[in-house]
C-alpha cells in the first residue's frame, strides 16, 4: 500500500497559480503512474493529469492543457502540480492518486489504487 498526502490548496483570484503537491509513503516502488483528479460539487470526478513514475512522461485532460504541468521528485517521492492562469471552473476538491498497473495513460479513476484525501482549491472571478 501506498498512503497519499496532498497539500497546497487554497484561494486564489483568476489568472493567478497555486503548486500542489502529493507526498507518497509506503511501498513506493510499486508506483508505476501517478495521476491528479479533480471534483467540483454536483459534479463527477474528472481526470486532470498524470505521469509516468519512472519515464517522467506527462498528460492532461483537455481543459487543462497549457495552463498545468506535472512534475515529481523521485528522491523525495512527490508529485507536484503546477496550475497557472487559474479559472473559476478549476474550483474542485483536488485528489492526487497512484496506479501500480503497468498501463498506458490512464485517465479513469478504476485505474488507479490509491488516493489521497483531497486538497480545496478555490478560484474566485
Amino acid at each position: 500500500q501506498v498512503q497519499l498526502v496532498e497539500s497546497g490548496g487554497g484561494l486564489v483570484q483568476a489568472g493567478g497559480s497555486l503548486r500542489l503537491s502529493c507526498a507518497a509513503s509506503g511501498r513506493t516502488f510499486s508506483i508505476y503512474n501517478m495521476g491528479w483528479f479533480r471534483q467540483a460539487p454536483g459534479k463527477e470526478r474528472e481526470f486532470v493529469g498524470a505521469i509516468n513514475w519512472n519515464g517522467g512522461s506527462t498528460y492532461f485532460g483537455d481543459s487543462v492543457k497549457g495552463r498545468f504541468t506535472i512534475s515529481r521528485d523521485i528522491a523525495k517521492n512527490t508529485m507536484y502540480l503546477q496550475m497557472n492562469n487559474l479559472e473559476p471552473e478549476d474550483t474542485a476538491v483536488y485528489y492526487c492518486a497512484a496506479g501500480y498497473r503497468r498501463a498506458a495513460f490512464p485517465r479513469t479513476s478504476n485505474e488507479y489504487d490509491n488516493w489521497g484525501q483531497g486538497t480545496q482549491v478555490s478560484v474566485s472571478s
